[in-house]
């Protein structure tokens, strides 16, 4: 249940996704490229600053993991 829990709560890049469809959705068609990265780069930003909190359980989740995928996590982590 805590992983599951930890999963949900940490779905930034969807956030992130999101935010950059809804910026983008009322344009039709941008001119060049640095037009479309001045309209997300703010939006980019502001997601940014939901992001301070830090994941609660995430210690619990991690050794979970650890326990579940045995010896895997270990190479890539350091618990």
């Amino acid at each position: 249940a805590t992983i599951r829990k930890v999963i949900y709560t940490t779905n930034a890049i969807e956030s992130v996704h999101r935010q950059f469809r809804k910026l983008t959705r009322t344009k039709g068609a941008f001119p060049n490229e640095n037009s479309l990265l001045k309209l997300l780069y703010p939006g980019l930003m502001n997601a940014q600053e939901k992001w301070t909190m830090p994941i609660q359980s995430w210690n619990l989740a991690l050794s979970q993991l650890a326990i579940y995928f045995e010896g895997r996590l270990n190479t890539v982590m350091t618990l």
